[in-house]
This record gives structure tokens, sequence and C-alpha cells, in this order.
């Protein structure tokens, strides 16, 4: 069974820790970045994966 592990994304922009989820670290090495809805920014930016 691949290992899980759970990540939170952080707003580029306004660096608020918004969104938290789970990726594969053995076949994903790269951090993970996704568009998502800013509630602070009131608007979609880039959210990165945080240490």
């Amino acid at each position: 069974m691949p290992e899980k592990n759970r990540v939170i994304l952080t707003c580029t922009e306004c660096l608020s820790r918004n969104y938290s989820t789970y990726k594969n670290k053995k076949s994903n090495t790269k951090r993970l970045e996704l568009m998502k809805y800013c509630k602070r920014c009131n608007k979609s930016t880039l959210h990165r994966e945080t240490k």
C-alpha cells in the first residue's frame, strides 16, 4: 500500500495556511503546487506545499 503523508498548502501572496491534503512522497518528490481559492485574498492564487 502506498505511503500517504499529510501536507499543508500555503498561499504564496498572503502566506496563510488554508488547505491540507495528502500526497505520496515516494512517487512525488517535488513540492506540490495548486491553484486554490484563498479566502483572505478573495481570489484564486497559487498554493504551495510547506515543510
